[in-house]
């Protein structure tokens, strides 16, 4: 099985997804860690997220977003996946099916899903029964 290193998310507003993904992500200890400027990258600035000093999902600026991308982060508990759920609906995500069990996927598996302000598909999941 391949690993990701990092991933990058176009998103509409840069500003705008940043604000919303460092709320939304805060309950599951991933937090912004980097910037990096456009005078860096030559195009546009970037925004890291990520845990333990590790950027590994990053925010970037583009004209036109499609088509919307899944996007699911690891939550450590059941609690965490209902945590992010609250945060990313008080910060406007629309609901795209709530927390709770998914045994279509496996046994154990909990998730929840929201719609960003770009449409993509963001979820939360826990693997543990």
């Amino acid at each position: 099985m391949a690993s990701l290193d990092h991933l990058g998310l176009p998103v509409s507003d840069l500003e705008r997804a940043k604000s919303f993904y460092t709320k939304v992500l805060a309950p599951l200890g991933i937090t912004l860690l980097r910037t990096v400027p456009a005078s860096v990258t030559g195009n546009f600035d970037v925004h890291g997220f990520g845990k333990d000093q590790k950027p590994d999902f990053w925010l970037s600026q583009k004209s036109t977003v499609t088509p919307p991308l899944h996007i699911a982060f690891a939550a450590g508990s059941r609690a965490e996946v209902d945590a992010f759920y609250a945060a990313a609906t008080a910060a406007g995500a629309k609901d795209n099916g709530p927390p709770g069990p998914r045994p279509q996927y496996h046994r154990g598996y909990y998730g929840a899903f929201v719609l960003d302000p770009d449409g993509h598909n963001i979820e939360a999941v826990c693997h543990k029964p």
